[in-house]
Formats: structure tokens, sequence, C-alpha cells
């Protein structure tokens, strides 16, 4: 029988398995999942420009080229990327081009914004991230990278 001493000192935990990864080169996992047309028009893309492509989930196939100075996504129809869904803010976030870098702004939405499972605000994309706006899983990719 268990005494109440030994019954206090239980050290079950909670984790949070959301934010988890496989293991491996993920860049590669990520374009085995990528058509034969996807991974031709990202071969293409010139280096210093970069795109948005949806490979999973709604709206797959999906692509954004981001070619001016700042890209607004939202669910307004006025947005650059439109997202029609009520988990998406109408002025969800701001994609900005600063020099070679582009730069992530979560404009306050009220689900928020993702990067690789994890919850973002602000800060630089980086080549084959998720980016995950309400239901739209979002991979950003810079050109001159794929092959």
């Amino acid at each position: 029988m268990e005494s109440a001493s030994e019954s206090k000192t239980d050290l079950t935990t909670t984790i949070n398995l959301g934010a988890l990864r496989a293991v491996g080169d993920p860049l590669s996992s990520l374009l085995e999942k990528a058509t034969a047309d996807e991974r031709e028009v990202l071969s293409k893309l010139p280096e210093g420009s970069a795109m948005l492509m949806v490979l999973s989930g709604p709206s797959r196939g999906a692509r954004f080229l981001l070619d001016s100075e700042a890209t607004t996504i939202g669910r307004s129809p006025e947005s650059d990327i439109f997202l029609d869904d009520v988990t998406v803010s109408r002025r969800h976030a701001r994609i900005s081009r600063v020099g070679k870098d582009f730069i992530f702004n979560d404009l306050g939405s009220l689900n928020g914004s993702y990067l690789d499972g994890k919850s973002f605000t602000e800060g630089k994309l980086t080549h084959g991230v998720e980016l995950h706006i309400g239901k739209y899983r979002l991979h950003f990719f810079l050109g001159g990278k794929v092959k």
C-alpha cells in the first residue's frame, strides 16, 4: 500500500508535441511533398526573389511571388495575399523586403502566426520555413536555392 508522502511526490507532467519535427533534412522531405511542376517553378525562381507556396492543406498548390517591397496577408480582399477563411484576420500579417532579407510581421492578428510550429510575431524568414496562418500552411522559398 502507498503511503501519503509517496502519493504527494507524483512527477507527472504534460508536454506539447505540436512543434516536433522529423529528424533529418527538413528541406528534402518538404520538397518530396512538392509535385514535379512545383519543384520546377522553385528551381526557376531567380536569385534574390522569394515565393510562398502551399504544399499541403487548403489551397494546395497556390503560389505567391513576393515581388514588392511589402506584401500584405489577410482575409481582406484588398490584401496582396488573400486567404479566405475566418481563421485569418482581415489584416493578418506583412512581409517586407529589406535588402536581401524578407521580414515577417504579424499585425496583431487574433489567432496569431506560427513559424515551424512556434508562435512568431516578427523576424527574418529563412529558406524552407513553414509559415502557419490560420488554417493555411505556406512555405517560404528563396530564389536560387532549389536545384
